[in-house]
């Protein structure tokens, strides 16, 4: 029993493939973040930081803002619309295509990819073309709609839809590999005897394939609502000041110099991300296995 225990070469192989990861996290997440606990309590004075002088004063500041409900209250209002239409889009799109293997599956996986090649700012700027009834492409459509110029287009109720479409072809591509790769890794005797039992291609989607990747599902549903609440490039080439609490933490931060009521505002939007993850987490069984489900 007083033996030192010995690290098995698994383990420590599994510990050298973490460390680039740790070490990343560490320098460009936890950091930053203590920091940003740090100069939350910070009195500025000449912008030289006077670290825990200021109280709770940078948090009333932030949250007492008049702009700041508004900015909140629309980041919810994109989420209700942009992860559900995001996790639906993404699981018709990977089930049709699975359901269609060969050249036709492969060139729509590439074209749904293209698109995230383009860096948000970059798509953005694209979308002004994609979405001018005048010139883009989908100007027919665009004018049976009702919309004669991009101005209509582009008011403010509409938004959180288009930055839904935004964000939806920027990132669709990339959770399609990844949903297309956990298809292919169930065995194909499941589909088989789901078949033998008089499975359409429906049933089999709905009730053999979409639970048994239900951890990725869960994996993206965290990953996109993290990303949609630090929604920040789109408004901003938008011309929407303020719309977002990360626009509002910019202003804080870069107008008038109140860099403590600005890492209030960033920690909040930490905070959020971290809660969601964690319900999705308790009530998915993300980490659950086989051993723990028995």
């Amino acid at each position: 029993a007083g033996k030192r225990r010995r690290i098995r070469p698994t383990s420590l192989a599994a510990y050298l493939f973490l460390l680039p990861y740790l070490i990343l996290l560490v320098l460009f997440g936890i950091a930053p973040g203590l920091y940003a606990l740090i100069i939350s309590f910070a009195k500025f004075v000449g912008g030289r930081p006077q670290f825990f002088q200021a109280g709770l004063t940078n948090y009333v500041t932030a949250f007492s803002d008049i702009r700041f409900l508004p900015a909140l209250g629309n980041v919810f209002r994109y989420l209700l619309i942009s992860i559900p239409f995001g996790i639906i889009g993404v699981l018709f799109i990977v089930l049709w295509l699975h359901s269609r293997p060969g050249k036709t599956s492969t060139a729509f996986r590439t074209v749904f990819f293209v698109p995230g090649a383009f860096a948000g700012p970059a798509l953005v700027l694209l979308s002004f073309f994609m979405l001018n009834p005048v010139s883009s492409p989908f100007a027919p459509i665009l004018q049976a709609m009702g919309y004669q110029s991009s101005a209509e287009v582009q008011l403010v109720d509409n938004y959180p839809t288009l930055f839904t479409i935004i964000g939806f072809f920027a990132g669709a591509g990339g959770w399609v590999a990844i949903f297309y790769g956990a298809l292919n890794g169930i065995s194909k005797e499941i589909y088989e005897a789901a078949l033998m039992d008089g499975c359409n291609a429906w049933q089999t989607s709905v009730y053999i394939k979409m639970p048994l990747i239900l951890p990725y599902i869960a994996y993206m549903v965290i990953l996109v609502f993290a990303g949609n609440v630090q929604l920040f490039a789109e408004p901003q080439l938008f011309g929407a000041k303020y719309w977002s609490p990360n626009q509002l933490s910019y202003a804080f931060a870069f107008e008038i110099g109140n860099f403590g009521a600005s890492a209030a505002i960033s920690l909040l939007m930490v905070g959020i991300g971290l809660l969601g993850a964690g319900l999705i987490i308790r009530f998915s069984g993300f980490y659950q296995t086989d051993a723990t489900a028995s």
